[in-house]
């Protein structure tokens, strides 16, 4: 769908004449005059305007009474006065009456200087008030939800808040109660108001009315400073400003970039900054020594870490988390090669390595989509992921397009998603089968033969496939019928997730060239990766079979990740290098990684927190550091470069990792020929061909994306197509037992657990059943199960899902306890449910 054609319009304000973009509201509009009218409810990012406040009215020639600028569209010729007696009068009076019942409480009050209030007070309001009878009172503060205070004496019912939750996270819960003077916010039902997304009410709140019980009374705008980077708690990557106070992080706020976040934040990556200051954070080398983890200092932890390193050379096996700088993973795959002879190093936790062709052809420039083109495709499919849980600020992306711009969406999905109900489209394939359900739509798309039998493999509706192909391939001319009709247009983005598997990306290369996506802005395909940087490490060369920049690897084809733990169980590997890795956690077949773990001499390990697979397994443990003291790049799922710059001093005896790489190579007896961070960018760039002449000035503090530079040619050559789909294995029939399909939750990760402000929504395992086979095996809500295969089994909270299709259970991984991961293994698995 084409953007917006901007014109821009000459009017007149203040005596002065301004152009604008046509249809900009006046208050956005008199901005390009250096005019400021001043606003309380009116956000852009909220959608159409709602003149709640009537602050910004302003006198327009032609219309007898005042307007709202928040409200009103620039038109060419229109003459606007912002200070006339008429305006000046108004705004006095709005602002007396806000001030009627609002407490003048500043000097104890958290937004005090910081505050719109204050600030429009001063400028706008008459200094004086006439009004002497007593101010309304509520019970104060009340806990809006174990996140949020909310004291109701200081809101001036602005709706924003109101408006952010039916409008933008749509997850309805703020309403306001009562009518006229006695109104207030609430949650519809009176229960907390817990949401993935419920801290973009702090920020938005133009008066001290809703805090963060996290932040509050910690600090005072004078005592504090600002410090922009990047949130590395998930692929969505958005950009951030620490709020820092003496060497600690007491606050994070939404540093808006509309090319990656549009100014929101989810709760993990507004509250879980209190992981960095947690007690439980490792803050110095440790080594073992019989038994036990023991404190030592930095050159013992080195030499015991190189040491190793250079006796079991050819045999080491290196496992990179998503939370790795691209520098880091550059650096440690050059270890690995160049000093180790060892190319055994995966950054990915799903599935076996991708082959060289396939990434080339994935990573081409033409075909890659952008997040501001989820607003404005004509179609968005989403495929084989649930943004909530895998990159949540891009849910509320596409729900503002099929909301704003009337994008049409299909979620295609083994388990239900969070977008199902804004979707025109939506349908469900057996887990496991995402193979055979990609080969079956490109079959569709196609008219090819086979495609019953496909659709049959992926237990997928053939009728909804097809109407999923139509919907696809519909052109822009009819892309809405006028009864809703579900037509695609020529702008399709297609969504995907790396847990979709290795084995179905030739099929979705297959569709992406049928629906013609390669080259077409606007279009394209936008992988959501398992680990925050899991692209940047890709083109930083930290996979098995591609060295930097996906370029041919200089040795023979390493090893996958389980390839590695089925390597290092049977004693082929003998070191294992795990960096921001707990492959316990996050890797499937979780009783494989305890035999590799246990049969491993020696296990060297970059971690922050204490796990079990430290405390059992570690031989040495370097403490790492925290996305808020980190200096680096990340990669954006859409190929935008962005920079990591660090907000505080690093506590105890925590070091940079890149240099701590550096060390532990020179050790090895290789220089690397590093000795600051940008000279390990340097490296990186001059390594990656389609990085070249990238420099962190030019990155700054927005991003680049590297297939707008002219360096984007130097990428390497895509194979052409179309690829072969093999034959795909059909999806397991249940057979009176259950398919096994897993998940991992937004909310499943140490940094959750360690967070005080954020323990309560630490993932727990929950069975997620459809009612039908509830009510088979006389399961309810709430009950407790266990869910076993092979002698394995897990524990878990019965939850009924009205969309779970019948047959098939979901279980989550990466839990603290009862992690689906110890039932996975390298095929899908049929389990069983009993009571517990």
């Amino acid at each position: 769908m084409p953007r917006p054609e901007v014109k821009f319009v000459t009017f007149s304000i203040d005596g002065r004449e301004v152009e604008a973009p046509e249809g900009a509201m006046l208050v956005d509009g008199a901005k390009y005059g250096d005019v400021e009218i001043p606003v309380f409810c009116y956000e852009p990012k909220l959608g159409e305007p709602v003149g709640a406040c009537r602050m910004c009215l302003v006198e327009i020639e032609g219309i007898p009474r005042l307007q709202t600028a928040c409200s009103t569209p620039v038109r060419d010729g229109m003459v606007v006065h912002t200070q006339t007696e008429r305006v000046k009068e108004a705004q006095n009076s709005v602002v007396e009456f806000l001030l009627v019942n609002h407490p003048l409480d500043c000097p104890v009050c958290d937004k005090g200087g910081e505050c719109p209030l204050q600030d429009i007070t001063f400028g706008w309001g008459r200094g004086i008030s006439r009004m002497v009878e007593p101010k309304r009172h509520f019970k104060k503060p009340l806990e809006l939800s174990p996140l949020i205070a909310i004291d109701r004496e200081r809101c001036i019912l602005c709706y924003r808040c109101v408006r952010f939750s039916q409008e933008v996270s749509e997850d309805y819960q703020l309403v306001l109660h009562e009518r006229g003077a006695n109104s207030f916010v609430g949650t519809f039902d009176g229960h907390p108001y817990v949401a993935p997304f419920s801290g973009n009410i702090v920020e938005l709140c133009p008066v001290g009315a809703l805090t963060s019980r996290a932040y509050r009374f910690r600090a005072r705008p004078w005592d504090i400073e600002g410090a922009g980077s990047v949130c590395t708690l998930c692929p969505a990557q958005c950009n951030v400003e620490f709020t820092v106070r003496d060497e600690r992080v007491l606050r994070v706020l939404a540093r808006e970039n509309a090319g990656v976040d549009d100014g929101w934040l989810c709760d993990k990556g507004r509250f879980a900054y209190q992981s960095i200051h947690s007690e439980e954070r490792i803050v110095q080398p440790l080594v073992r020594e019989g038994d036990e983890l023991r404190a030592v200092s930095w050159e013992r932890a080195l030499e015991a870490a190189a040491g190793a390193l250079a006796k079991a050379k050819g045999k080491v096996g290196a496992i990179v988390g998503g939370q790795t700088t691209n520098e880091e993973g550059f650096l440690l795959q050059r270890i690995m090669r160049e000093a180790l002879d060892s190319p055994h190093i995966d950054a990915r936790a799903t599935g076996a390595a991708v082959p060289l062709e396939l990434q080339r052809a994935l990573a081409a420039p033409g075909l890659q989509a952008t997040v501001p083109d989820l607003e404005f495709a004509h179609t968005v499919l989403v495929l084989g992921t649930d943004p909530i849980d895998d990159a949540p600020i891009l849910d509320l992306r596409i729900r503002r397009g099929v909301r704003r711009h009337g994008v049409k969406l299909a979620v295609a999905t083994s388990r239900p998603s969070a977008l199902d109900p804004n979707a025109k489209l939506w349908l469900r394939y057996a887990p496991g089968a995402e193979q055979a359900f990609v080969a079956a739509l490109d079959a569709a798309l196609s008219g090819a033969d086979g495609f019953d039998a496909l659709a049959e493999a992926a237990d997928a509706d053939p009728k909804a496939l097809l109407a999923l192909a139509a919907m696809l391939t519909a052109d822009s001319g009819s892309a809405d019928d006028g009864a809703g009709g579900a037509h695609g247009g020529e702008d399709v983005v297609i969504v995907w997730g790396e847990r979709l598997g290795v084995a179905a990306l030739p099929a979705l290369l297959n569709v992406a060239a049928r629906l013609g996506l390669d080259g077409r802005p606007g279009a394209g395909l936008l992988e959501l990766p398992a680990g925050t940087n899991g692209r940047g490490l890709r083109e930083a060369g930290v996979q098995p079979n591609a060295g930097p920049g996906l370029a041919e690897p200089t040795q023979a084809d390493g090893k996958s990740a389980r390839e590695i733990a089925a390597a290092a169980a049977a004693g082929e590997l003998t070191t294992l290098y795990l960096l921001h890795s707990d492959p316990l956690r996050e890797h499937a077949d979780r009783r494989l990684w305890e035999r590799a773990l246990e049969r491993a001499s020696t296990v060297i390990t970059h971690a922050s927190v204490m796990t079990d697979a430290i405390r059992e397994h570690a031989t040495v443990v370097f403490p790492a550091e925290s996305y808020a003291e980190k200096e680096g790049t990340v990669v954006h799922p859409d190929g935008r470069l962005q920079r990591l710059r660090p907000a505080i001093g690093r506590p105890g005896m925590v070091r940079s990792e890149w240099q701590l790489l550096t060390d532990i190579a020179q050790r090895i007896g290789h220089d690397l020929g590093v000795l600051t961070g940008p000279m390990a960018t340097q490296q990186l760039v001059a390594a990656v061909p389609f990085y070249a002449g990238l420099t962190l000035e030019e990155i700054g503090g927005r991003g680049v994306r590297w297939q707008e530079r002219e360096a984007a040619a130097a990428a390497p050559a895509a194979p052409a197509g179309p690829f072969d789909a093999g034959t795909p294995a059909p999806a397991p029939m249940p057979n009176g037992a259950l398919r096994l399909g897993t998940f991992r939750s937004i909310w499943a990760s140490t940094e959750v657990e360690i967070s005080p402000a954020l323990r309560f929504l630490a993932a727990r395992q929950q069975l997620e059943i459809s009612p039908a086979d509830a009510e088979r095996l006389g399961l309810v809500t709430g009950d407790r199960v266990e869910v076993g295969a092979d002698g394995t089994r897990v524990s878990a909270t019965v939850t009924l899902r009205g969309n779970v299709p019948a047959g098939t259970i979901f279980l989550g991984e990466a839990t603290a306890e009862s992690s689906a991961t110890e039932l996975l293994g390298d095929q899908p698995r049929l389990v069983e449910v009993r009571p517990a």
